[in-house]
């Protein structure tokens, strides 16, 4: 009797019945090499057929051409034993290595898949060293004293073609690519996997707003994305984020179903006395752990990347809340560092977006673009850690776990998000950005096409992103500044309102390459001074956590236009009778400030209120008295902060900035011209892209959790969960959405069709929430505010 495997390490008796014959091990040592080979030849042929003759090539072809006839003319000139009876001698041996060169390339970019970048680098040399011996000898007009001559030659042209040539092509995607292709033939088949569907990947774009992909789907600025949507291979639906409508909640709900677990990218935790970060290994840590069961979205052999949370993944790169662990570290860093395209294209590229960087600043200053931020400092260097070198790590680690054959991978990039914030979302360099993004799906889909198990794609964003001139802008005054101004006199005030969040990603790449608390060696020496308990913390973060005072009268934290102000005196959440006695003026002085939209306080008797310069709402009856606070900040504003509201360590104070009604632009409390973390404009709208043969999902998704429970029901249906969770639907009540409507059989194509319908949908909500103020309010109460 054969007992059938149990798991990923089952084993069962025929197996070990097989293992006993005599030579089995050489036969599976020749199965495995044989199968490696035909990976590597099914590469090359990929690469090869993937080399068509584009205007990008044959400009390569044109500066290849340039590049050998200086580097002849170099060696001819400083090697001793070769003559060149005038320069038409010289341009003949140019054209011949030229052609020789333009049939070799192909040939060799093939080979260095299948056998390697040394065994390309020795092939190459060596043939372009015979191609120059041999025009040496046959040109009538060339004088060689000797062989030793005509070699040391050849050897000095091709050393030096090579080198101009490495440099040159470092910074092009043919080359990564083709790096990357490289390191998936390494796998062969794979590991395995105890499951036999294919695989997912899911890429997150942090930051995109659906409106922007709509557009620039529409528009064609994103071929790959576009061809996706307009051939009908996916369609995508916009989601709505709620509030907060940040990464680390977006990602808690997408992960693991618990978005209420995470009420901003910082808080105060009035329990422990202190500041947490979500952006902090040893925080993001604790936060997870404190939701986790164990059944995340990852749970089953997935893999994460470059996220706050796990998603409960067996195995994680670049994830802020597994950096810190004791014991960790990092995978795959070695052969990209050690890659010479790998190296040489972060270094190249590294430096170009740097840059392009100041570059580009200087034209938004001289072009006087407004609203923005000064962009100098260390976010130059910030943007081409970024956008060149955590983008091609991204990318290297997918593509090693597609060759592996692990069922899901979940990868966040910060790319567009990170420019966006500082350039403004809608801006030329940010849509740039955008744009690279794209490629690298057109890079993952040509991964996938050469590894052995299929993959889906899929695309998603956490959330998107509002645009405005600063609090600080309009009113000159930051408003930590302003909030210490309507305090009691004496009191003393902690903020945290950096933009701690820009030095997540680099931070947790540091902690892992220099080992934790537990790395050793030249680079965990170089951050010693950096580091808290083994976490490298760059930037805003770190100051935030070791300046505030041990018990502050006031606590104020900022994540894009929200705000909230914790008073450490009062256990439990404040009310607004105990925020009056502590501080007669501050929550007044909030309300009237031309900046602040409203302020939502805890009322005895009433729960949570909005209060407005002109009226107020009762969030949990939804009367309105005077004039509506929350008009021109959706229709969905009043659930948003409702379900806020009942979130663990939220302010006792949370405060909305204004949002101007004609452009739709808000006050961001931090320094950033793109933000997001509260409601008002784009960045509660995010969107979701998926393979069309798939189940439709709902066109209205509410909340991280939806998502989440989403995704959950494809992969159950893709066959990639173990032990499909009966919670794996969206729960009951006011925060779920909608059930997932029967896949629609549209007789064009239904992802236009989709788009189409979301579109009007979204339209009517902005027409609604764009009215004027007068014609919405409901005066039902002449009474003041408070």
């Amino acid at each position: 009797m054969v007992v059938g495997r149990t798991g990923a390490g089952g084993t069962d008796t025929g197996m070990q019945a097989r293992h006993a014959r005599p030579g089995y091990g050489r036969r599976r040592r020749l199965a495995v090499i044989g199968r490696l080979l035909r990976g590597r030849l099914r590469l090359a042929g990929i690469v090869l057929r993937d080399m068509k003759p584009t205007p990008r090539r044959l400009l390569r072809v044109a500066r290849s051409v340039v590049a050998s006839g200086l580097a002849l003319g170099l060696s001819l000139e400083f090697l001793p034993g070769i003559e060149v009876n005038g320069f038409d001698a010289l341009m003949r041996l140019v054209a011949i290595l030229a052609l020789v060169g333009a049939v070799l390339r192909p040939v060799l970019v093939a080979l260095a898949v299948a056998l390697g970048g040394i065994a390309v680098l020795l092939i190459g040399l060596f043939a372009q060293t015979l191609v120059i011996y041999v025009a040496l000898r046959i040109e009538p007009d060339v004088i060689s004293s000797s062989f030793g001559a005509a070699v040391g030659v050849a050897w000095g042209t091709a050393v030096i073609s090579a080198v101009v040539g490495w440099l040159a092509d470092a910074g092009s995607d043919e080359t990564f690519i083709g790096e990357v292709m490289r390191q998936v033939a390494r796998y062969g088949g794979g590991d395995g996997s105890p499951f036999d569907g294919p695989g997912v990947v899911i890429v997150q774009i942090d930051g995109l707003s659906a409106p922007l992909l709509r557009w620039a789907v529409t528009a064609g600025n994103l071929p790959t994305l576009s061809r996706w949507v307009r051939s009908g291979s996916h369609r995508f639906v916009e989601w709505h984020t709620g509030m907060p409508s940040t990464t680390p909640t977006s990602q808690a709900g997408i992960l693991h179903g618990a978005s209420s677990h995470v009420p901003a990218f910082r808080w105060y935790d009035k329990a422990a006395g202190r500041l947490v970060v979500t952006n902090r290994p040893r925080d993001a840590a604790e936060i997870e752990r404190g939701f986790s069961n164990g059944r995340g979205l990852l749970a089953d052999g997935g893999v994460s990347i470059s996220n706050v949370f796990s998603g409960d993944a067996p195995h994680s790169l670049l994830t802020v809340s597994q950096a810190g662990l004791p014991g960790r570290r990092a995978h795959g860093y070695a052969s990209f560092a050690a890659s010479p395209q790998g190296l040489a294209r972060s270094l190249v590229l590294t430096i170009g977006e740097m840059i392009k960087e100041v570059h580009q600043a200087r034209k938004q200053r001289r072009d006087n673009i407004f609203p923005r931020v000064r962009r100098g400092g260390s976010y130059v260097a910030l943007r081409g850690l970024t956008n060149v070198l955590l983008r091609d790590l991204n990318v290297t680690f997918i593509a090693e776990q597609m060759a592996r054959g692990v069922p899901v991978v979940f990868c966040d990039f910060v790319d567009y998000d990170e420019v966006a914030h500082h350039a403004g979302p809608n801006r030329r360099e940010s849509l740039q950005t955008l744009e690279g993004v794209d490629r690298v799906l057109a890079m993952l889909e040509r991964v996938a096409a050469g590894v052995e198990r299929a993959y889906e794609i899929v695309v998603l964003s956490d959330h998107g992103q509002s645009q405005g001139a600063t609090f600080r802008q309009r009113y000159g005054q930051s408003f930590e500044d302003t909030v210490r101004d309507l305090l009691t006199p004496g009191a003393a005030a902690a903020a945290a309102t950096g933009t701690a969040e820009d030095w997540g990603p680099v931070n947790t790449l540091l902690t892992e390459v220099t080992g934790g608390r537990d790395g050793t060696g030249a680079g965990r020496l170089m951050l010693r001074r950096r580091t808290d308990d083994g976490q490298v913390t760059f930037g805003p973060s770190r100051l935030e956590v070791t300046l505030n005072p041990q018990q502050p009268d006031l606590v104020v934290v900022a994540s894009g236009n929200l705000a909230m102000v914790y008073l450490p005196q009062v256990a439990g959440r404040a009310d607004l009778e105990q925020m009056e006695f502590l501080h007669p003026a501050l929550v007044r002085g909030l309300i009237d400030h031309p900046g602040i939209g409203f302020v939502v306080v805890h009322c005895p008797g009433h729960g949570p209120v909005a209060f407005g310069a002109r009226g107020r709402m009762f969030l949990e009856t939804g009367v309105v008295e005077g004039t509506n606070p929350l008009l021109g900040y959706g229709s969905r504003a009043a659930a948003d902060l409702l379900r806020h509201q009942r979130m663990h360590n939220v302010g006792d104070i949370v405060v909305m900035s204004r949002i101007d009604p004609g452009t739709r632009e808000v006050a961001a409390f931090e320094e950033l011209v793109g933000c997001h973390g509260g409601i008002g404009g784009d960045q509660t709208r995010a969107v979701l892209l998926y393979p069309a043969s798939w189940p439709a999902a709902a066109n209205s998704i509410e909340g991280p959790d939806a998502v989440h429970h989403q995704l959950v029901r494809w992969l159950e249906r893709l066959g990639l969960r173990r032990d499909p969770l009966p919670t794996a639907r969206p729960p009951a009540g006011p925060d779920a959405g909608p059930e997932t409507s029967p896949a629609r059989q549209d007789s064009e194509n239904p992802a236009i069709t989709e788009i189409t319908e979301t579109a009007e949908n979204t339209e009517n909500t902005i027409d609604r929430s764009a009215e004027p103020i007068e014609e919405r309010s409901v005066h039902t109460s002449s009474k003041g505010v408070i």
